[in-house]
C-alpha cells in the first residue's frame, strides 16, 4: 500500500487507515484479529482507536494482537484521549485527566508508546494552551512521537497550529487533524481543510463511507446486520437516509456500474485522492468488509467522474464562506 507523509512531519502512514470505534463492542477479538491480519498483510501500517472506544476494550484488544500476531514495529498507532462519560462535561483537555488517560491507553495497548496521540475534542472549560503544552510534555517524554487533534472546527485548529508553531524549538507541530469527511459530509472543506493545507497540517477523515451508506447497502432498506439495524449506531446512519443522500448514493452507483467497480471502491477512491487527505479511516464490520475497502489502492478515478461527484455532492457555502475572487 501506498504510504503518505502525515502533514509536514517525517511521520509515514498507509494511504488507508484501520478504525477500532466498534472493537471491543460489537467487534469481538477474534474478529480484530482477522481484520488487522488482513490489514497489514496488505501493507496497512495506520490503526487508530481511542480510549473512548468500547470503553477501553479497543485499546485493549488491539494491544493483545501486537507482537503475537502482528509486529509492533510495523503498525503506526494512533490513539485519543480527552472524552469523558459526564453528560455535564463531554471532553475533558486539562493536564491531568489527558496525562493520566494516555498512561492508561499505553498500559492497554501494551506498549510504552503510541506513534500519533491525538486530543480527541476541543475543551472550552480549559486554556487552548493548557491542552497543548500537554501534547508537549507526551512528546518529550517519549510517550507520544507525533500529536495531532480531532473534532476542531477551523478557528481551532489555525488558532492550536499555529500556537504550536509559534515556538518550533519547544513545541511540537500538529501533524494531524481527524474529522469526519466523505461524499455525504463535506462540511470541513469551509474552513477546517484550507487551514490544514495551509498549516500544513493532515487530515485523517473518519467516516469516508458516511457511516456505511456510501456503499448502497441502504438503498433498498436497512439489513438486518447492518449498523442501521444496530440499537447503539442506528442514530448515526439515520441522518444519511435522506433523499439528498439518496441522489448523491444513485449518483455512486452509477459511477461504479461504469467503472465495473463497487461504489464502495468508488467513494473510498474520491475522498483518498483528494487535496489535504492522508488516509481516510475505515471501520469494517468483518475481514471481508474490510478486504473490499483495501481492493481500492488500485483504482484512481477519471477525472470526469471525479468532477461529476463532486458536482453532485457539492455542499451550499453562504455567507460568509463564499469564495468571492468569483463573484
Amino acid at each position: 500500500m501506498e504510504q503518505r507523509h502525515l502533514g509536514r512531519t517525517g511521520l509515514r502512514v498507509s494511504r488507508i487507515g484501520l478504525g477500532t470505534l466498534t472493537w471491543g463492542r460489537d467487534t469481538g477479538e477474534e474478529a480484530a484479529a482477522e481484520q488487522a491480519k488482513t490489514f497489514w498483510e496488505a501493507g496497512g501500517t495506520l490503526v487508530d482507536t481511542a480510549d473512548a472506544y468500547g470503553g477501553g476494550e479497543a485499546e485493549y484488544l488491539l494491544g493483545r494482537l501486537l507482537d503475537g500476531l502482528v509486529p509492533r514495529r510495523d503498525l503506526v498507532i494512533a490513539t485519543k484521549s480527552g472524552s469523558v462519560p459526564d453528560p455535564d462535561r463531554r471532553f475533558d483537555g486539562s493536564r491531568g485527566h489527558l496525562l493520566a488517560a494516555l498512561d492508561d491507553s499505553l498500559a492497554r495497548l501494551g506498549t510504552d508508546y503510541v506513534d500519533l496521540w491525538q486530543v480527541h475534542a476541543f475543551d472550552p472549560a480549559t486554556p487552548l494552551e493548557e491542552t497543548l503544552q500537554t501534547l508537549d510534555l507526551a512528546v518529550s517524554s517519549g510517550r507520544a512521537r507525533y500529536a495531532g487533534v480531532a473534532g476542531f472546527c477551523g478557528w481551532q485548529l489555525a488558532k492550536a497550529a499555529t500556537w504550536q508553531l509559534a515556538a518550533p524549538a519547544t513545541r511540537t507541530r500538529l501533524a494531524s487533524t481527524q474529522m469526519e469527511y466523505s461524499l455525504l459530509q463535506r462540511g470541513v472543506e469551509r474552513e477546517v481543510l484550507p487551514a490544514a493545507l495551509d498549516l500544513g497540517i493532515g487530515l485523517l477523515p473518519s467516516s469516508p463511507l458516511g457511516r456505511g451508506v456510501l456503499t448502497g447497502k441502504y438503498r433498498d432498506g436497512i439489513p438486518a446486520d447492518s449498523r442501521g439495524a444496530s440499537p447503539t449506531l442506528a442514530a448515526l446512519v439515520e441522518p444519511y437516509l435522506d433523499e439528498a443522500a439518496g441522489r448523491i448514493v444513485d449518483a455512486v452507483a452509477t459511477a461504479a456500474r461504469g467503472l465495473a467497480v463497487t461504489p464502495l471502491e468508488v467513494s473510498l477512491a474520491w475522498i483518498r485522492d483528494r487535496p489535504g487527505v492522508v488516509a481516510p479511516i475505515v471501520g469494517a464490520r468483518t475481514s471481508a468488509q474490510l478486504a473490499a475497502a483495501l481492493s481500492v489502492e488500485a483504482l484512481s478515478l477519471p477525472e470526469e467522474i471525479c468532477r461529476a461527484l463532486d458536482d453532485v455532492s457539492a455542499p451550499e457555502h453562504r455567507y460568509p464562506d463564499q469564495d468571492w475572487s468569483t463573484l
